[in-house]
């Protein structure tokens, strides 16, 4: 098996959707509308400031991606980057897709002096828990609030 990782372009755009409309079913059974989530990953590759995509690669099909946002902090002069909207199709699950993305962002953090690399995960997903510490990450003390406008 041959794993290639690469920042994703607009011709991945429709995939990577397809990818977060069946993530949202999968990990907190929400029915996305795929026109709007359509937009939405086109506005990122529209607007860089949004943040950007990166895909892996079988043998050159895109089977996973992940997307990473930015959060400036004025604590630490330096951009933290978020870990959003990762997906991996379920039979390549367990052959390290994810390991290498996160590999690929990290060097990527590094480059750029990036000083956090950050992602949020649903409570209840513990089979996720375990994969982003088995690869080194550790659980931060916050928890997180939100409000729907």
């Amino acid at each position: 098996m041959s794993v290639t990782i690469r920042e994703a372009t607009v011709d991945d755009a429709s995939l990577i959707a397809g990818f977060q409309v069946a993530m949202a079913l999968e990990t907190e059974q929400k029915t996305l509308l795929p026109a709007v989530v359509d937009k939405a990953v086109l506005a990122v590759f529209e607007d860089p400031s949004r943040g950007f995509y990166l895909v892996g690669e079988v043998d050159g099909r895109v089977v996973g991606s992940l997307m990473i946002t930015y959060e400036w902090s004025d604590w630490r002069n330096s951009n933290m980057w978020y870990i959003q909207s990762l997906f991996v199709e379920k039979e390549q699950r367990g052959q390290g897709i994810f390991k290498k993305l996160y590999q690929k962002v990290l060097e990527m953090a590094k480059a750029r002096n990036v000083m956090f690399v950050r992602l949020y995960v649903e409570a209840e997903n513990e089979r996720a828990q375990k994969a982003y510490e088995s690869i080194g990450m550790k659980r931060m003390p916050y928890l997180m609030y939100c409000v729907e406008i």
